[in-house]
């Protein structure tokens, strides 16, 4: 016991040795010669300004690029929040990579010319994740100050203890006994115990800066190495915070000019972005305060902890919000619900990069970052100062999601960790293509060129949907208007978010479809979260009409008409379950399916060659099937066999130029055509569809009584795949399954 306890101590006791080496290896505390040392190795990165930190910041975790049917997009990692554990990813961005592009080219602006010269206004309407948007990049910024990449530094201004008959004090003609210093020595290092007073700076003042302006310039240029241009700005024209400033100066006088003396008692002392202290990322409610305030230091405290030199000198600190965020990031939240005058101070400090204090003007180096719903930003633009603040403001547009399948990730990885309950398959999309089916417009043809513009308008609201998210195109349309819908996907997109109304900018927030999700579960008539409960929770959300704009939507079209939606998903939700079926029963093969469509297309090259097929089985060469392809063009309702061959073997060869070498995915490239032949094939086994149906429900719910064995052992078979292959429960399986014999099969009778 007493060894075991040995063993616990010196664990804990290697533990502390531990956190004291990383200490050291952090480069904690450094006195001016150590950290000039540093500077002078890395200028670029010790030397960056706000704006510039946090565009490396971005560079740092690194970009991919994303491919969506409506165009091609750049994401950076640190929005996928990379260093969490996965409880903390499931706080990420999801989607948004537009407005992550937007954010880092104003960043990348206020880098280029050495300060944020403007304020960056996300817009967009409630819960279109703008705060999470800066949350995410605020934890990014806890997170890249603890690495080498990003370590920042502040100085503190270090006064020892007294020490001699004459009750002089280090710096000013006396060392202290049996430290180890000299005349000259910093006292950066020196312990706790042996120091009078520290004063840190409020406003965390670049160590660089306590250099006096010449001596400065003359370092930055020698570690540049002539290269003017990438010299900070902040470092070459700056200057002390008014509070260190007037330090500095007493200090000066004090040593007669002596700058080492004064440079001794600098103490550099890494600091780090914390939210919760406050410390360089600061987020303010609408609220009516001024956020920066001065307050006298050596009014409150005991001037005998100060040099003679400083006794006798009024010190103010400021104090405040900007000055809490000072060296890193602000976000003003509902910005515009504040009144004007509470914040119209921000439109000089955007200027000049300065605040107007009592005794001294704060120059924070800080992000400014706001957020606001559309209906305040409308009306700020009809305020007549509205023209003066336009040139102050970066203005970013965060609207909804109009993808279902990222709308989809948002509630999969933030909702569904959280209910502890079984999730049915479909559920969270169905939740998912209705909030996105709430946020679409019709397409104006007259917006659009022709003939593509003709073809957007004539899309139903989920075809418009899975257009975007799949990039999937109606079976109805031709090889032609195929063609034409699939390479316009990317400016029907954009001709629909270029105006004020833009599409995303009104529909169901995730908000209310995240308290859907959670009544949902609850719902007495289903077992964990089903689909069906969200169906039901969807109809009672749209009885509400006073409550929410998209519900007073006028309807054109299909659009903003919310019956029409939930008939559309009842039957998107059947297909699904059906589809599942299918897959567990053995029934549907896709992979035989894309192997008889090839061996279609195959015979059709040839057919149009005058060329002869290989027989695998004969090994012989053979005639082009005609046959086989009449029977497959009457499935695909092809009218005039000729052209469509024709256009069939001209898209396939369109992509094999741009493809050489790589086999054709005639499921992306087929999609409507592979699916009508699946339908054909199921049409004619619907009565074995709807036996296998009732067969699992019966083992389901009486444990398969009154089946015989081969009945049973299939739906044992069955059911297990639906378990493992699609992720249903029994219950689940029994309330889909049950719906899809009521509503699809309800003609075909068991046992007929």
């Amino acid at each position: 016991m007493l060894l075991a306890m040995a063993m616990d101590l010196q664990e804990i006791r290697a533990l502390f040795d531990r956190e004291r080496v990383q200490f050291e290896a952090s480069r904690r505390v450094m006195s001016m010669d150590e950290y000039l040392a540093m500077f002078a190795s890395e200028p670029q990165r010790h030397g960056r300004d706000v704006a510039t930190w946090l565009r490396d910041l971005f560079d740092f975790y690194g970009s991919e690029t994303i491919h969506k049917p409506y165009g091609r997009f750049t994401r950076w990692r640190l929005f996928d929040l990379p260093w969490e554990d996965a409880s903390g990813q499931r706080e990420a961005l999801i989607g948004h990579e537009q407005l992550q592009r937007e954010v880092y080219r104003a960043l990348a602006n206020f880098a280029r010319i050495g300060r944020v010269n403007r304020l960056v206004l996300l817009h967009g309407p409630n819960g279109s994740a703008k705060s999470t948007f800066v949350s995410c990049l605020l934890r990014a910024m806890e997170n890249y100050s603890t690495l080498d990449e990003g370590a920042l530094y502040r100085f503190n201004w270090v006064f020892p203890k007294s020490r001699g008959r004459d009750g002089s004090r280090i710096g000013f003609g006396g060392v202290v006994e049996g430290d180890g210093a000299k005349p000259g020595d910093s006292f950066a290092h020196l312990d706790e115990s042996a120091i009078d007073a520290k004063i840190q700076s409020e406003v965390r003042d670049h160590p660089l800066l306590a250099l006096p302006r010449d001596v400065r310039q003359a370092v930055l240029a020698r570690c540049f190495e002539g290269r003017a241009e990438a010299i900070p700005a902040q470092l070459w024209k700056g200057s002390l915070s008014h509070k260190f400033q007037l330090i500095f100066d007493a200090l000066f006088t004090a040593y007669r000019g002596d700058l080492s003396k004064v440079l001794a008692h600098v103490q550099v002392e890494r600091w780090y972005v914390s939210r919760r202290y406050r410390q360089g990322a600061v987020t303010l409610g609408p609220q009516m305060a001024v956020d920066a305030k001065e307050r006298q230091v050596t009014a409150d405290r005991s001037l005998s902890a100060l040099p003679p030199s400083l006794q006798n000198v009024a010190l103010f600190e400021p104090y405040g919000d900007l000055v809490d965020a000072a060296g890193g990031l602000i976000e003003y939240s509902d910005l515009l619900k504040r009144p004007l005058e509470a914040w119209k101070y921000l439109l000089l400090m955007i200027e000049t990069g300065e605040v107007s204090l009592t005794t001294s003007n704060l120059v924070p180096n800080v992000m400014l970052i706001g957020s606001s719903n559309e209906a305040h930003l409308d009306a700020f633009r009809e305020h007549p100062e509205f023209a003066s603040f336009r040139g102050r403001l970066e203005l970013v547009r965060a609207g909804y999601l109009v993808d279902w399948k990222q709308e989809k990730a948002i509630y999969d990885q933030q909702v569904v960790p959280g209910l502890r309950v079984h999730v049915a398959p479909h559920a969270t999309e169905l939740a998912a293509v209705f909030a996105v089916l709430t946020r679409l417009r019709r397409a104006g043809a007259e917006g659009l060129p022709k003939p593509l513009g003709v073809l957007a308008a004539q899309l139903s609201p989920i075809e418009r949907a899975d257009l975007f998210a799949l990039g999937s195109v109606p079976a109805r349309y031709s090889d032609d208007q195929t063609k034409e819908l699939r390479a316009g996907v990317e400016t029907i997109y954009r001709q629909a978010r270029a105006d004020g109304v833009y599409e995303g900018r009104v529909g169901a927030s995730p908000r209310e479809i995240r308290a859907l999700l959670l009544d949902a579960a609850q719902h007495p008539g289903y077992f964990g979260l089903s689909p069906f409960a969200v169906l039901e929770k969807i109809a009672d959300l749209c009885r509400h009409h006073d409550d929410f704009e998209w519900l007073r939507q006028p309807a054109e079209g299909g659009y903003h008409e919310p019956a029409s939606f939930i008939e559309a998903l009842r039957e998107r939700l059947l297909d699904r379950v059906e589809e599942d079926l299918r897959a567990a029963s053995g029934l549907a093969d896709d992979v035989r399916t894309t192997e008889n469509f090839e061996r279609y297309v195959l015979h059709v090259s040839a057919s149009l060659k005058g060329e002869r097929v290989l027989n695998r089985l004969s090994g012989r060469d053979e005639p082009a099937d005609e046959g086989m392809m009449r029977a497959i063009e009457t499935v695909l309702g092809a009218t005039d066999a000729a052209d469509f061959r024709r256009n069939l073997i001209s898209r396939v060869a369109a992509w094999a130029i741009d493809h050489s070498g790589e086999p054709v995915p005639y499921a992306s490239l087929f999609p409507q055509h592979l699916q009508a032949i699946r339908d054909a094939f199921f049409q004619d086994r619907r009565r074995q569809v709807a036996g296998i149906a009732r067969d699992v429900i019966a083992r389901i719910t009486d444990e398969g009584v009154g089946l015989e064995a081969d009945a049973l052992a299939r739906a044992e078979e069955v059911l297990a795949a639906l378990k493992s292959q699609r992720g249903y429960e029994d219950r689940s399986a029994r309330d889909a399954l049950a719906s899809l014999l009521k509503e699809r099969f309800s003609e075909i009778r068991a046992g007929a």
